[in-house]
């Protein structure tokens, strides 16, 4: 008897050991396929000629779409964002008798939803019936492959009808800025002379901000070009020597920044665009280099997109409540006017408001996103830019990147370092609060 019962325990200690079944994965490494996934929007809205902010907004819903199927798959692991996002009440659950693969389910929402708030229709179409194919030649059941492809049309649905009331459409429709040429207010400026960009960006819904108007910045030194002793006139020569004399490392960290989108060159009677991502899709690069630096999980990885792009919504949101409270004019603009009429900042000025800065502000918000992802000082090296041909730059932590980003702006000569310096701040105000606000993992 006594040895029966050795026996019989050394039995359940063995059974016990056994290691849980792994399970099946039709991807590959899941991680990169989301990575992938995420580049492959970021390619339709630099093709497009998608503004920043409305890229931005392309960016979140997509991945919010992405993360909801994770955490109606996980909800042990993760929390939904409805009832923590504004106006997302509820979300469809999954039905658990039946075989999902919420990964490959997270990508079809994320694309799904991607290609419904860009454009042309179809412009995902390739790509999905591509991750389709790779689930079918993985053996991936029938019944799991249907009941997937359900799920993901169900979430996205719910997600579509909640961006629909964000007044995004509502925004097409506004009455356009009106140029009022006084003197330190905006102005188009050259070589397109462009109407503003989304002059009521301050009325779309925040996805976490209470408003838009809730962190609202100080009031942007007063315009003064007549005392030369005043502090206006010292940031705009500050700025004017500062581009005069630019050393190679300086213009390469303001190239490496750049990320203007759509790049108007003008040659005799000869117009073209050079396309390039904009901030958004330049951050999204970066969360992408982040999950495969550190080896992070599919789940983990859709989280940190998710957080990172609803911090750049939210940072938009704010920092064009300001831009169009403000409506300070250019360094362009007022050097040309008062110093130099020949003169030129090294970046090419985009067409809004200069104070506050709106790549320094979302910056800032998505170091504090991928801070609360990663960790602080998590040591990166950024390769977001070697396909327009720019060397890359490596970094300490995020909050490093988002610092010599309000430098770049500065030696671009399209903003005033004080007006940086405050955007790098209120940045972090936003992006703190969005990372305090939401439960993602628990």
């Amino acid at each position: 008897m006594k040895f029966l019962s050795a026996l019989a325990a050394m039995l359940l200690f063995v059974a016990g050991c056994k290691e849980a079944p792994v399970k099946k994965t039709y991807f590959g490494d899941n991680t990169f396929t989301y990575c992938k996934t995420v580049k492959q929007l970021n390619e339709v809205v630099k093709e497009n000629n998608f503004t920043p902010i409305v890229a931005g907004r392309n960016y979140t819903y997509a991945n919010i779409a992405a993360y909801e199927c994770i955490a109606g798959g996980f909800p042990n692991e993760y929390y939904s964002l409805a009832g923590q996002i504004n106006d997302l009440h509820e979300m469809p659950k999954p039905d658990t008798s039946k075989r999902i693969d919420y990964e490959f389910a997270s990508l079809l929402a994320f694309c799904k939803v991607g290609e419904a708030v860009t454009f042309p229709e179809g412009s995902l179409k390739d790509y999905v019936d591509s991750l389709k194919k790779v689930a079918k030649d993985a053996d991936m059941p029938d019944d799991m492959f249907n009941n997937t492809v359900a799920y993901a049309d169900t979430v996205s649905k719910t997600i579509l009808a909640w961006s629909k009331k964000d007044k995004y459409a509502q925004t097409r429709s506004s009455s356009r800025y009106t140029v009022i040429d006084t003197p330190g207010r905006w102005i188009p400026t050259p070589p397109a002379y462009a109407s503003a960009i989304e002059p009521h960006w301050n009325e779309i819904r925040p996805i976490v901000m209470d408003s838009a108007s809730q962190f609202t910045p100080p009031p942007p030194i007063p315009f003064n070009m007549k005392d030369k002793n005043s502090a206006y006139y010292k940031q705009v020569l500050t700025s004017k020597l500062a581009v005069d004399s630019l050393t190679e490392e300086q213009k390469h960290i303001a190239e490496f920044w750049d990320d203007l989108g759509g790049k108007l060159n003008v040659a005799g009677h000869v117009m073209f665009i050079t396309k390039k991502f904009s901030p958004p899709g330049h951050w999204m690069n970066i969360v992408g280099i982040a999950a495969q630096k550190s080896k992070a999980s599919f789940h983990k990885t859709v989280a940190a997109y998710t957080l990172t792009s609803i911090a750049m919504f939210d940072a938009f949101i704010q920092c064009w409540d300001e831009k169009f409270r403000s409506n300070t004019v250019r360094p362009e603009t007022v050097i040309n006017k008062y110093m130099d009429p020949e003169w030129r900042p090294y970046l090419q000025t985009p067409p809004f408001p200069e104070y506050t800065c709106g790549h320094s502000t979302v910056s800032s918000a998505s170091a504090e996103a991928l801070t609360k992802a990663f960790g602080d000082n998590f040591a990166y090296t950024d390769t977001s830019e070697l396909e327009f041909g720019i060397a890359n730059r490596s970094f300490t932590s995020f909050r490093q990147a988002a610092d010599e980003n309000n430098w770049a702006r500065f030696y671009g000569g399209i903003h005033f370092h004080p007006s940086c310096l405050v955007s790098t701040e209120y940045g972090q105000k936003v992006g703190n609060y969005v990372v305090g606000k939401l439960k993602l993992e628990k």
